[in-house]
């Protein structure tokens, strides 16, 4: 019987041990806890030499620690990477986190870009897609360099072959044959260069020649605009004038004749013929008064009074 009450005794006695020890151990996870803050990062590229417990830096300076590493379940192409840091280091918005390798050591998690004034990242504005604000990942370092070699061994293969392709046989000699060239066009203008010099002196002097025609061409310019301003222009303006006048004189000739019409209509179809009946009666009286003034001469005033006298007849 007192055997059994020692057993209950120490299986009580464990068993409070046991939950102060638990008790213990949520104490000590939350301390740790305190002044933490967790974010994720989603990495779009390699994360090589990035473990659990590999350090978090801010601008170099250390902040804290990545606490987990996983696939993302929706996006298998991104690495979802979550850090603990240090509640009072200023993750403001505009921050960004990259993998930086290293070749001796371990790969760590850099922050950097964080902007003055701006608040903190949180889930009022960012994504909190696991429970936890999201700091945008930026390509950098060797992880990126790694990332993007398949693409730059492919170009650089690319590069490879096409110069091969340009310095084939065929084009070596082709390439030859310009350098050849060059340097026989190298020779020649080296030769002509005191006449290639003379050339330039003289179209040196060309130029200045016509800067200075340009000049008097503009001066003469000039004076013909004051001779046209102050002489031909008062001309042109008599000259206007006179035509004018001219032209009212045409239209009062052009009234006067066109008034002058009816009697002239008049004139050509009524006196004309009276002058000419009139001249035609005086050519008769002409006629008659020489008729009168010969008889006259022959006979006498007498003659114009009687008949002649018949002479007398004497037989024989």
């Amino acid at each position: 019987m007192e055997t059994r009450s020692n057993h209950v005794l120490v299986g009580g006695v464990v068993l409070i041990l046991l939950a102060v020890l638990a008790l213990f151990l949520v104490w000590i996870s939350r301390f740790g806890a305190e002044g933490k803050r967790e974010y994720d990062i989603f990495f779009k590229q390699s994360v090589d030499g990035l473990a659990k417990g590999s350090a978090v830096n801010f601008s170099g300076v250390p902040i804290g620690q990545v606490k987990d590493i996983a696939l993302d379940a929706k996006s298998p192409e991104f690495v979802r990477v979550r850090v603990s840091v240090d509640d009072k280091t200023p993750i403001l918005l505009g921050t960004t986190a990259a993998v930086q390798g290293s070749f001796t050591g371990p790969s760590t998690v850099q922050l950097d870009g964080a902007q003055q004034g701006k608040p903190l990242i949180s889930c009022e504005n960012s994504s909190c897609a696991l429970g936890v604000p999201v700091i945008p990942a930026k390509p950098g370092g060797i992880g990126a360099l790694l990332s993007n070699a398949p693409q730059l061994l492919e170009r650089l293969t690319t590069l490879t072959e096409r110069l091969t392709a340009l310095l084939s046989d065929r084009n070596q000699v082709s390439i030859a044959g310009i350098l050849d060239n060059t340097n026989k066009l190298s020779k020649a203008l080296a030769d002509r260069g005191p006449e290639i010099a003379a050339t330039l002196a003289e179209t040196r002097i060309a130029i200045q020649k016509a800067g200075i025609a340009s000049q008097q061409i503009g001066d003469l310019a000039a004076t013909t605009n004051g001779v046209l301003a102050n002489d031909i222009k008062p001309t042109i303006g008599n000259l206007n004038k006179t035509i004018a006048a001219a032209q009212r004189s045409m239209e009062t000739l052009d009234a006067a004749i066109g008034d002058a019409r009816p009697g002239l209509q008049a004139f050509s179809k009524q006196t004309i013929p009276e002058v000419g009946q009139l001249v035609h009666d005086l050519r008769e009286m002409a006629a008659a008064l020489s008729s009168v003034a010969e008889k006259v001469d022959r006979g006498g005033a007498g003659s114009i009074i009687g008949s002649p006298k018949l002479p007398d007849y004497k037989g024989k």
